[in-house]
């Protein structure tokens, strides 16, 4: 994973501009602040809400990680267990989406940040020289 790239900030939650501050308060499964973001970059500044309802967008790539999740899913269970009913696989899918909803949610919003944000390696520096 090389930083510089907008997989590095999604996997790792760091900002989309500089890759060293952190974008959520805290774990997705820290159920008191799921999904919650700095208001700006610690590191480099960013402001993070780009637009009143920016995150409300985050809704269409959750949809598609869902849609991706489910036929995955599907797919595999079709694949190596051909006999399993179709209960059974939606029960599955089900119980995957419960564990992993506060991750998707998170996902959902690192992704959509890093569609709109873009990186910049000087972002620091420049963050810097203008504090000072």
């Amino acid at each position: 994973m090389i930083k510089g790239t907008k997989i590095y900030s999604i996997i790792t939650f760091k900002c989309p501009c500089c890759h060293e501050g952190d974008f959520f308060i805290s774990h997705p499964y820290n159920f008191k602040f799921t999904g919650d973001i700095y208001e700006n970059c610690s590191v480099c500044g960013k402001k993070y809400m780009l637009e009143p309802g920016f995150y409300q967008g985050a809704m269409y790539v959750a949809y598609g990680l869902g849609v991706v999740l489910f036929v995955s899913i599907f797919a595999s269970c079709s694949l190596f267990f051909p006999s399993m009913g179709v209960w059974t696989q939606i029960s599955i899918f089900s119980l995957l989406i419960i564990f992993l909803g506060p991750l998707l949610f998170s996902l959902s919003k690192i992704i959509y940040a890093n569609i709109f944000m873009k990186f910049d390696p000087n972002a620091k520096s420049n963050f810097l020289k203008s504090k000072k």
